[in-house]
């Protein structure tokens, strides 16, 4: 990997010459980078508004004022009131928790299990590879939205954490192929064969050796899929198949909101325009980062 003049200078002021780290140049890449610093600013921004904003507002999720239904915004209910007399900025913000929650642990739980499943098919390779390689196909295949709507009575109220373990795993499967061809390289590396000689066990091979090597594709990757997942949680939710009542996320206000959207906007595009807002910075973020892993990227220079 290739230094700057600027990143060489300053390892140069410090003293003896000493080996930068890789997470130092890949952080200056990435800072450097307009994208993504406007991507991370605005994502620390959505998570700053969704879970300390309603810390500022008088009214819970749950609470109801029965003196103004379908109110538009004003200095008692700055998103204005739902039908029920909800307060759309503190429903608003609770769903986006619920989403940003759900996205970003079903992005780490799929690549997760993509880095666990490539990396041991691509490295004991014979029947370990083609039973990885038969299941990953088979999930392929399935049709995921339809066995997530016949699951989806399973995802009642407090149940979230399973819909979050079943997006999850439709989500991985795609990575897992590509770490396993990443595997069966990196288990010629001269590293892994000397770990391999001294008596290293294969599974610690594996956790310490292969797959931190691979961190720069898995980073990125669920960088990337926190927005796939919240833009599925919302299409489930949407349809009723995803959150479940009393619970809210971006996807159940979304489809109530569309309902009233053309004579009261304010129950639609305050939450549309935050889930807008929200993967378009988690994007910009994902295409920083992957400039910033690659040395080749002339974004990244």
């Amino acid at each position: 990997m290739t230094l700057s003049e600027e990143e060489l200078a300053e390892e140069l002021t410090e003293g003896p010459l000493r080996a930068p780290s890789r997470a130092r140049v890949v952080a200056g890449r990435f800072f450097r980078s307009g994208q993504g610093r406007i991507g991370f600013a605005v994502l620390a921004l959505m998570f700053l508004l969704a879970f300390a904003g309603p810390l500022f507002s008088p009214w819970t999720y749950t609470d109801k004022d029965f003196t103004a239904f379908m109110q538009p915004p004003s200095p008692s209910h700055w998103f204005g009131t739902l039908q029920t007399g909800a307060d759309v900025y503190a429903v608003t913000l609770r769903g986006m928790q619920k989403s940003l929650v759900v996205g970003l642990l079903a992005a780490l739980v799929s690549t997760a299990l993509a880095a666990v499943v490539g990396a041991f098919a691509g490295y004991f390779l014979g029947w370990t590879d083609r039973a990885l390689s038969w299941v990953t196909d088979l999930l392929l295949v399935l049709p995921a939205f339809l066995i997530l709507a016949i699951m989806s009575p399973l995802f009642g109220a407090g149940q979230w954490p399973l819909f979050v373990i079943m997006l999850a795993l439709f989500l991985w499967m795609v990575t897992s192929k590509i770490v396993r061809g990443m595997a069966i390289s990196m288990k010629e590396r001269e590293f892994v064969q000397a770990a391999r000689y001294m008596g290293v066990p294969p599974v610690r091979i594996i956790f310490r050796h292969v797959i931190p090597n691979l961190s720069s594709l898995l980073i990125v990757d669920a960088t990337l899929n926190v927005s796939t997942a919240i833009l599925t949680e919302t299409s489930l939710s949407y349809f009723g198949f995803g959150i479940q009542p009393p619970d809210v996320s971006f996807g159940t206000l979304i489809a109530d909101g569309s309902k009233t959207a053309v004579y009261a906007p304010w129950t639609f595009w305050f939450v549309a325009g935050l889930l807008v807002i929200t993967v378009l910075a988690v994007n910009l973020m994902g295409d920083a980062l992957r400039d910033a892993f690659d040395p080749s990227s002339k974004r990244s220079r």
